[in-house]
């Protein structure tokens, strides 16, 4: 509803309003529904200014990264999604029990750098434990809370 009514107010004053407001809810859409918004949003407001507007919120390859648009969130997110995925594949195939802090640990991280060096250390940790040892701002767990 809230697309058709974008569409149908593309000439209000607030359409800049409106249209941030889509994209923050898209951002909390599954992947394969945004795009069809996206798509259907693109083709409907066209080259109007809302239309503008709504590429310019969506832009994903910009000089300026990190400004949080829809595209660029949804690949961050599914690019640590796929990093979690990895860490626990490696794990797994390693045949390294995870506990589940260690687990919870992993999936609750969105850091991408940190995400990326669990990754590197999984492929020669002894224990899922041994993933954090070398994270400085983290503080190491005695064996009683492991």
């Amino acid at each position: 509803m809230a697309a058709f009514s974008a569409v149908a107010h593309g000439r209000n004053p607030q359409i800049e309003a409106i249209l941030e407001a889509l994209a923050r809810a898209l951002q909390r859409t599954d992947g394969k529904s945004a795009d069809y918004f996206n798509d259907f949003l693109d083709n409907s407001l066209g080259k109007t200014p809302a239309g503008e507007k709504w590429r310019e919120i969506l832009s994903f390859v910009s000089y300026f990264p990190g400004r949080g648009t829809v595209r660029e969130t949804a690949y961050l997110e599914g690019k640590a999604e796929g990093e979690v995925k990895g860490i626990l594949s490696v794990l797994e195939v390693r045949g390294i029990p995870v506990p589940d802090s260690v687990r919870e640990r992993i999936t609750t991280c969105t850091d991408l750098d940190r995400l990326d060096a669990w990754l590197d250390r999984s492929r020669t940790v002894a224990q899922a434990e041994d993933l954090f040892t070398e994270d400085p701002d983290v503080p190491e767990s005695t064996p009683d809370q492991a």
